[in-house]
């Protein structure tokens, strides 16, 4: 199960938290957001080198998600090149063309590999059939809770609608996952589930994970 932590911007806290063998952190780019990173005077020292977050010298060190909401492409590219980001995460109403033609303009030359993944808000099940246009494009989905604003509420929604998802691009399971759903993790199985994404319900404050907390969720699953 890969596990992804959301809305970190703290560079002591992102190392802590990559210490305990998380696959991905992931940083929010959006000026809605309290856990944006640009609401920081400076970025020095916000995000750590990769060397840092690597409490082993064997251990990898989680990859970088930046969360994107309808975002100009071109600061979506210069986020990527500054913070040495993986995936882009799109958690607005981007279109399959603008995705692919970022696709195409980071891959291979400025940043190869990448990976894209879309947001999609889940209140009921006709809501998966907006899935359907990203099939050729995203490389994951992260079905989420719908909720008035783009990002995370915190609330979870039904995880049985995800039973009418067939498609071939597979997802992480986000919405308020919190420090008591480990059991309701663990019972949960879709073939297309690769891991869940945490975030709020982990925190002290707003982009500042409670690390006792995620270690005791990790520990059970």
């Amino acid at each position: 199960m890969k596990i992804k932590v959301c809305g970190m911007r703290d560079g002591e806290n992102i190392r802590e938290v990559a210490a305990l063998g998380v696959d991905y952190i992931g940083m929010i780019f959006w000026k809605g957001s309290p856990r944006n990173v640009t609401m920081v005077p400076t970025h020095a020292g916000i995000i750590p080198d990769r060397a840092s977050l690597s409490p082993l010298a064997s251990h990898l060190s989680p990859q970088r998600a930046g969360v994107f909401v309808d975002e100009m492409p071109q600061n979506i590219i210069t986020r990527v090149v500054n913070y040495q980001l993986d995936v882009v995460q799109m958690h607005g109403k981007e279109s399959p063309t603008v995705i692919r033609n970022l696709r195409a303009t980071l891959d291979p030359d400025i940043r190869p590999g990448i990976q894209f993944w879309k947001a999609i808000n889940v209140g009921c099940a006709d809501d998966l059939k907006t899935c359907e246009q990203y099939f050729d494009c995203i490389d994951t989905f992260v079905f989420d809770t719908r909720a008035t604003v783009p990002g995370g509420s915190g609330q979870q929604f039904d995880w049985q609608l995800l039973d009418a998802y067939h498609g071939p691009v597979p997802f992480l399971l986000s919405g308020g996952i919190g420090p008591d759903d480990a059991e309701r993790v663990k019972a949960f199985h879709h073939p297309q589930c690769i891991g869940i994404d945490l975030n709020s319900r982990f925190e002290k404050a707003p982009a500042l994970k409670d690390v006792a907390l995620l270690r005791s969720l990790l520990t059970q699953l």
